[in-house]
């Protein structure tokens, strides 16, 4: 099983996340909402194999931290892996959009001169904005659009410009959401939760959960889930071996190696 996207150090009791993480050999990738909460989740998931911790920057802080971006590119050589980072246009952050967009930007360039990261990137409402500022950093990395919403217009040129895609439960609960994940390239797809902000019931939904959305993707693409499940499997391995687009769309040999 494998949660490309969890908010690990935001469930009430991350310790027993993290020991049913262990018993069920589930891969995690731990987003952080800020660079500061980074050195702590990182010491929260010890030495474990299986989990790896994202630095990251959430758009919706931006308003208020947006100063941590000059902390968070101070750590990102660091850490292979970065998010949740991006832009967010809903009605509620678009105020701060501006500011976001040189934030992103910074963070972005760092990624770049560093040689490329693996990134999980927060579209909602703002996919063109998103799609622009990687367009102007080819290098900066592995995009992957978690939780995608965009258009169909937005999903093709996402798919043009070699981005990934995670899926999970609450995406395909929406009619939309099963439209845009049955349009994903399957080698480009992997599955996440965005837990505990989403739910089974009244309950967060946990990172082995996350394969919780296959029935539904392979039902939308008229395959087997078991067969799903391979796929899903195989990319999580290529994606750790890759640094950049580039490299998926021309062939090219990675300049990162990072083992998940």
């Amino acid at each position: 099983m494998i949660d490309f996207h969890c908010h690990l150090d935001l469930y009430p009791d991350p310790q027993e996340v993290l020991r049913g993480i262990d018993a069920r050999g589930t891969y995690v990738l731990a987003v952080t909402t800020t660079p500061k909460a980074w050195r702590g989740t990182k010491k929260l998931v010890g030495e474990r194999k299986r989990v790896r911790v994202a630095l990251g920057l959430h758009p919706e802080v931006v308003g208020q931290r947006h100063q941590e971006v000059a902390l968070l590119c101070g750590l990102m050589p660091e850490s292979r892996y970065v998010g949740e980072i991006g832009l967010d246009g809903s009605l509620q952050h678009k105020s701060t959009l501006d500011l976001q967009q040189k934030v992103f930007t910074r963070i972005l360039a760092e990624s770049a001169r560093l040689g490329g990261r693996i990134m999980t990137i927060h579209s909602r409402g703002a996919a063109t904005a998103v799609l622009d500022a990687l367009e102007s950093e080819p290098r900066a990395g592995v995009p992957i659009l978690h939780w995608f919403s965009g258009t169909k217009s937005e999903l093709d040129r996402a798919i043009a410009l070699g981005c990934w895609f995670s899926v999970g439960p609450a995406m395909m609960r929406s009619s939309k959401g099963r439209e845009l994940a049955s349009l994903m390239p399957l080698d480009r797809m992997l599955t996440e939760t965005d837990a505990p902000f989403t739910k089974s019931g009244p309950a967060p939904l946990m990172p082995w959960q996350a394969y919780d959305c296959l029935s539904a993707v392979a039902a939308a693409r008229e395959i087997a889930e078991h067969d799903l499940g391979g796929i899903i499997r195989r990319n999580l391995r290529r994606i750790t071996q890759m640094n950049s687009p580039f490299e998926l769309l021309h062939h090219d040999k990675p300049v990162l190696t990072p083992n998940y």
